[in-house]
């Protein structure tokens, strides 16, 4: 993907060349969980959300366990779907 956008606020490209924006890069990882399980409620994850985690911590760049945030998807998919 090449970046198009112009960088603006509402710009869905965040001026960077090759990313994509959503993930605040100073998002911590209490901030991302509690996004990913935001977004399963509303439908929007239809990934497996350890996937999606690993994404968005990658894109913030969190590095976590595969072990940790497979224990904190399963974690949000119960607390999403109660």
């Amino acid at each position: 993907m090449t970046d198009t956008g112009d960088g603006g606020a509402n710009d869905p490209f965040d001026g960077n060349d090759e990313l994509v924006a959503g993930t605040d890069p100073d998002a911590t990882p209490e901030d991302i969980a509690e996004d990913v399980r935001h977004d399963i409620q509303l439908g929007h994850v239809q990934d497996d959300v350890s996937h999606v985690l690993e994404e968005r911590f990658e894109e913030a760049g969190i590095k976590a366990r595969p072990e940790e945030v497979d224990d904190l998807a399963e974690e949000i998919e119960r607390e999403a779907s109660s």
